[in-house]
């Protein structure tokens, strides 16, 4: 028995879910063209579902996405991967907690990782989702893992799960892969706040102890338990 069909339920479903969350990208407008996707890791099997390479949003199906193994090989699908494949495979390899993998390049966000500065926090919202400021990856080439190394190198030394790959653009990391959605929803709309507090003067920076507060409480206490 294969993998894929050891997981052949789990695997339907994240079909489904990584299809209709791409969906939230295009709605947030965090994403054009063909650019960006979403990944999810399937649980308890060496395998990772995501997006095909260079098909256009409204064409995306659960049937369209592609099966993948966590070295970036194709196991089931019958299009291309994205070219982002082996950069989050290598994140699911090296961080096991990672359930799903977003990338954008979603405007604000972007244009801090042109700039190669990470986003500060002086937003209680960076506080609450990010724990503090989000942090600048390095320049890494597209197609191999060397964006995923740049991730988790990036990632185990912060809170954040948002990283700005330099001169690239943001990839988000969750427990599932519509945490890792909201995160580049969060993402996007924090760059976006600071930079037009950036317009208007020197925004306040959040101290250390009421960061930490305002991070515990919001991932331990916020929302429907």
């Amino acid at each position: 028995m294969t993998a894929v069909a050891a997981a052949r339920a789990t695997v339907a479903t994240l079909r489904q879910e990584v299809a209709a969350l791409h969906a939230e990208l295009t709605r947030y407008q965090l994403v054009v063209w063909t650019a960006g996707n979403v990944s999810a890791r399937v649980p308890g099997h060496d395998l990772m579902v995501i997006k095909p390479s260079g098909v256009a949003y409204g064409d995306l199906t659960p049937e369209s996405m592609v099966v993948c193994d966590l070295h970036g090989r194709v196991v089931e699908g019958e299009h291309a991967p994205s070219s982002d494949t082996e950069a989050q495979a290598y994140v699911y390899r090296h961080l096991p907690e990672v359930g799903g993998v977003v990338h954008t390049h979603s405007p604000y966000a972007t244009a801090w990782a042109a700039r190669g500065e990470p986003v500060p926090c002086v937003l209680t919202m960076g506080a609450d989702e990010f724990g503090g400021e989000i942090p600048v990856g390095p320049f890494a080439v597209i197609g191999d893992d060397s964006i995923g190394r740049g991730i988790v190198e990036t990632l185990r030394s912060s809170r954040s799960p948002a990283v700005l790959m330099q001169n690239h653009g943001p990839f988000t990391v969750g427990p599932t892969a519509r945490a890792a959605v909201k995160a580049a929803v969060m993402c996007e709309d924090v760059a976006r706040t600071v930079h037009l507090a950036r317009q208007l003067g020197t925004p306040v920076p959040i101290p250390q102890d009421r960061i930490d507060h305002l991070h515990d409480r919001y991932q331990h206490v916020y929302g429907q338990r």
